[in-house]
């Protein structure tokens, strides 16, 4: 927990004695909080150094408009979008674009508002889906969305509500908006009477109109659309997001491949031999991917970043 996070429990805290809805007033603002972005992993740069670099422009959460930068590699007509969680950036992903592009992929990865290289102070999950809106004009239909974490269930969400991706694949995501309200409340301390007006000031803040907007940001109530392809990886060691969230994930998309790791934790599965060879395996399926391979992006031997700890995601 940052500094900003630490001063804001006691904040909140303080308030709640008084009025849970000034309570809910100051926590919210927070739960559209981004730490300081990391660095780029020194693994991680010559891949980065090789993207094509770019921008799309977004409404953003405070709806002033927000300009994200946009990484593009190889040249393939098959597009697959890599989606970073909180307190992530684009670089994560650099072993997965190297093995993609190797593949005939083209591979398009951004750095959220406030995450990486991006302009902005705060987010959440209909910035993803904005981004999502913008690379589809760009690029057209996807073939293929991967998301880490948070960044997994905006590709959960976002294909559930009409972003055109042929497969998916998710990677230590969570179910549903539920658990991240419910670890930001842990994250805070916050009394459950508080909790209720958080969400209250959440539906309002971020979705006005939505009759019920936790349903909408939920992959088990309103599931994939009937046959898509889905690959859940999840490692059951995971602190961040608990491997029960990939079960629930893949339990309301019948047919979705669930795989499960051990001794990866949250991050490190992003690099891990067993998890881009599924990955390669579902997104480059047989009748696609015979022929011969252009070179790699990069020498297969490039050690694997190791990442950081993150924060729970939103």
């Amino acid at each position: 927990m940052d500094a900003v996070m630490v001063t804001a429990r006691s904040a909140v805290n303080a308030a709640a004695v008084v009025s849970p809805r000034r309570a809910a007033a100051l926590a919210l603002p927070l739960f559209a909080h981004v730490a300081r972005p990391r660095p780029v992993h020194a693994d991680d740069e010559p891949t980065m150094s090789r993207a094509r670099r770019g921008n799309v422009h977004i409404p953003g959460v405070d709806g002033r408009g927000v300009d994200v930068d946009t990484y593009e590699w190889g040249r393939g007509s098959r597009v697959v979008v890599l989606a970073h969680g909180w307190d992530g950036r684009a670089s994560q992903f650099s072993r997965l674009v190297r093995e993609l592009v190797s593949e005939g992929h083209r591979v398009v990865a951004f750095d959220a508002p406030a995450h990486g290289g991006s302009a902005g102070h705060r987010t959440y999950l209909v910035d993803w889906l904005s981004v999502f809106g913008r690379l589809q004009e760009r690029h057209g239909d996807f073939h293929a969305i991967v998301g880490h974490s948070f960044g997994g269930l905006a590709a959960l969400v976002g294909v559930a509500g009409g972003t055109a991706a042929r497969r998916v694949v998710t990677i230590a995501a969570p179910a549903d908006a539920d658990l991240l309200l419910t670890q930001f409340q842990g994250m805070l301390g916050y009394s459950d009477t508080v909790a209720a007006q958080v969400r209250e000031r959440f539906a309002r803040r971020y979705f006005p109109g939505e009759a019920d907007p936790f349903a909408w940001l939920s992959s088990v109530r309103r599931p994939l659309p009937a046959g898509t392809p889905l690959l859940v990886a999840h490692d059951v060691g995971d602190r961040v997001v608990p491997f029960s969230e990939a079960a629930r994930i893949a339990h309301a998309n019948p047919g979705g491949r669930l795989l499960s790791t051990n001794g990866l934790g949250h991050n490190r599965i992003l690099g891990a031999d067993e998890v881009l060879d599924a990955v390669l395996d579902h997104v480059s399926p047989a009748e696609i991917g015979s022929g011969p391979r252009p070179p790699a992006l990069e020498a297969a031997d490039v050690p694997v970043s190791r990442g950081e700890p993150v924060a729970a995601p939103r």
